[in-house]
């Protein structure tokens, strides 16, 4: 059996996510998949939808994990038969479904089949989450079915997609999560593809900011995982090494004002820290270990990066994922820039979604990180840094020991 640490990431993704529609009754504002409310021609058939779980069940076990999403997979009529057929197939299923009276009505049915949910959140308060997503009372809707889902013992996660409109409301929404009873919180770092447009997206300082937040809020119980924000994992080996040697990391680390505010407003929600970190992250990225199923069966690295990679209804997803020719870049780290020189280049690497929609390179860096190169190796020796001591303590957190920064030329 493959642990997350040791996942043959060249032979088969981690997690597969397929769109199995365009249509949701919501008008998100930040919406990757510019949803609408019918179905668009052309979406992949209840047949053409079971040969795809059968290529997925050809990786082999352990499979991916098999993320029903869209638009609203709810609102597909054969959803129900589509995850009894996987959940026959030995794939682990799990369901992103959108908070509507369709989701009201299938709790139950999740119960009995046990399967894992995403929710998305997008703000403490309705006028922020409403705004986000485009339905007045949708805030309050979706408190009631993230109790309900806690009640019924449904493993369920909330997604957050952080911009500009909800960036200074994240710990009071890490509030709400402790109160409600969340124990995973799944952070969106924002990508200006689909509706999320770029007045919405950050400053690398501030997605430092919030990296390091983030890494405050691991701290409470709750257990943080990113999504194109791999330099999240940099932030996270960071503080692990300063606190692991009692230095301060805010004589370290280059904080900004947006960092100073949220951690302020944090501990005066939740006071002092009272766990240790529970960072649980993977060296994925997009390509890598990460797999994306269009309505139309048009396969891409991931639902925020439109690099299309072939098509489901004329070649196997196993052989698209295992023989395509930039996925073997991505996921053998071969990147230019910064992100190709950086010492963490595998395990961060970069989004590659963001490199992509925003510089029109796959392979290229990050426009949202910051970080120079080498800046931890310095570190490391400037504090001579007991590594043995370090190992240890990031021993079980799935994060490894970045390397060396790879040289030019």
């Amino acid at each position: 059996m493959h642990g997350r640490d040791s996942w043959p990431f060249d032979e088969k993704p981690l997690l597969v996510f397929w769109e199995t529609t365009k249509a949701c009754m919501l008008a998100c504002k930040h919406c990757r998949a510019s949803a609408i409310l019918k179905p668009l021609p052309g979406e992949l058939s209840t047949d053409e939808g079971k040969k795809l779980i059968d290529d997925i069940a050809e990786f082999g076990k352990p499979s991916p994990i098999l993320v029903f999403t869209g638009g609203d997979p709810l609102m597909r009529k054969d959803i129900w038969e589509l995850v009894d057929y996987a959940l026959s197939k030995g794939i682990r299923v799990a369901l992103a479904p959108a908070v509507t009276e369709l989701l009201g009505k299938s709790i139950d049915i999740i119960a009995d089949k046990k399967l894992s949910v995403s929710i998305s959140l997008d703000g403490s308060r309705p006028e922020i989450h409403d705004n986000i997503r485009g339905i007045k009372g949708h805030f309050q809707k979706t408190i009631n079915i993230l109790k309900l889902m806690v009640e019924k013992g449904i493993r369920v996660q909330v997604n957050t997609a952080v911009m500009r409109d909800n960036v200074e409301d994240l710990a009071d929404i890490a509030k709400l999560l402790a109160d409600i009873g969340i124990k995973t919180w799944e952070v969106f770092y924002l990508i200006p593809v689909g509706r999320a447009q770029k007045e919405l997206d950050l400053t690398p300082q501030e997605w430092e900011d919030v990296s390091n937040f983030l890494f405050d809020v691991s701290k409470y119980g709750i257990v943080v995982r990113t999504t194109e924000g791999p330099m999240f994992r940099r932030i996270a080996l960071t503080r692990l090494l300063l606190e692991s040697m009692g230095v301060d990391y805010r004589k370290v680390m280059k904080l900004g004002p947006l960092y100073e505010k949220l951690e302020r407003r944090l501990r005066e929600l939740l006071g002092e820290p009272r766990t240790k970190p529970m960072v649980s992250t993977v060296g994925t990225r997009d390509g890598k270990g990460i797999i994306f199923v269009a309505y139309d069966g048009t396969v891409y690295p991931s639902g925020f990066m439109p690099y299309p990679l072939g098509n489901v209804r004329s070649k196997s997803l196993v052989e698209i994922y295992r023989e395509n020719p930039v996925l073997k870049k991505i996921r053998a780290a071969e990147f230019k820039g910064r992100c190709g020189v950086c010492e963490f280049r595998d395990i961060c690497g970069g989004s590659r979604a963001r490199a992509y929609v925003l510089k029109a390179d796959p392979l290229g860096e990050d426009p949202a990180c910051p970080y120079e190169p080498g800046e931890f190796t310095k570190l490391v020796e400037k504090l001579g840094a007991d590594i043995q001591k370090y190992k240890s303590i990031i021993q079980g957190l799935e994060l490894v020991l970045p390397l060396k920064p790879r040289q030019e030329g």
